[in-house]
């Protein structure tokens, strides 16, 4: 059985010179999801809500995760997992159509929820801590809680159809607990109600990543201390260089002036055809 190592100097270890201990989070486990929310409610500012109730048609847009909401629950019948669930609401922007070349821009919010399921471990000791304040009383952190911290990545999704529909799936009928964070992120008041006329649907595609992550120690190998190799640039006033050539060692941007074909090249999904069906 190998020696165990214990924190100090290491020696003929490829260049490690120590082993020390580092308290960090660890991640216990993580999934990854590529999920297609099809036929998510609509709800329109009031502006436009009257655009639409007398448009001819309407298109794709855009579409912007405004914020994730977070909880984490343990699960009853299987100790160490933990259910997470996640609520996204979206600023959509779409365009209306009032004629055959026409169009309005028309923004409202659209929300989905999901909960997956991860392995959290367990952890037994009371845990407490302190955050520094300068000049002020140390605020008192209570980490007794066996809980693991979720994380989620998210892209902003792709807006892969709208339509003018009678009923969508995945809300309910009268959105409620809308936080205000959110509602202020339009100008406008939202129609969160039945009492529109015209109903529309979207549909997204979006990526994600889910980790569960605890406080633990670790040891890990050094191989030495992180001094930078590069040294300050002075700027701005005071700087006895040339701007000009300073200027001189910048490369053109030929790339901020001519458009990029990589993600034609690359094709949809890795599919030169852009179908990938």
């Amino acid at each position: 059985m190998a020696e165990k190592v214990t924190p100090g100097p290491v020696s003929n270890a490829n260049g490690v010179r120590e082993a020390v201990c580092v308290h960090t989070k660890k991640i216990y486990s993580s999934c990854r999801d590529k999920d297609c929310i099809e036929d998510l409610r609509f709800y329109p500012t009031q502006s436009a809500q009257s655009v639409l109730a007398n448009a001819q048609g309407i298109r794709g847009g855009s579409a912007e995760l405004l914020y994730t909401f977070v909880d984490v629950e343990p699960v009853n019948f299987n100790r160490g997992y933990y259910t997470v669930d996640m609520r996204f609401y979206y600023k959509i922007t779409l365009q209306a159509l009032n004629g055959s070349t026409r169009y309005t821009e028309v923004a409202g919010l659209a929300t989905f929820g999901k909960r997956v399921i991860l392995c959290g471990g367990e952890s037994g000791p009371k845990i407490f801590s302190s955050e520094p304040v300068a000049d002020e009383l140390d605020v008192q952190l209570d980490l007794t809680a066996d809980l693991p911290t979720a994380y989620v990545e998210v892209v902003d999704p792709l807006l892969l159809s709208a339509s003018f529909v009678d009923n969508c799936h995945y809300v309910p009928g009268v959105l409620t607990g809308v936080p205000e964070g959110i509602l202020a992120a339009f100008d406008e008041p939202l129609i969160l109600d039945e009492s529109q006329s015209r109903r529309v649907c979207v549909s997204l595609g979006q990526f994600s990543i889910v980790r569960l992550e605890r406080d633990t120690q670790l040891l890990i190998p050094v191989y030495d201390y992180c001094i930078p190799t590069e040294e300050c640039m002075v700027a701005g006033i005071g700087n006895t260089e040339d701007p000009c050539s300073l200027f001189a060692d910048v490369e053109f941007p030929v790339d901020s002036f001519f458009p990029s074909d990589t993600v034609c090249e690359n094709g949809l999904g890795g599919s030169s055809c852009g179908c990938n069906r």
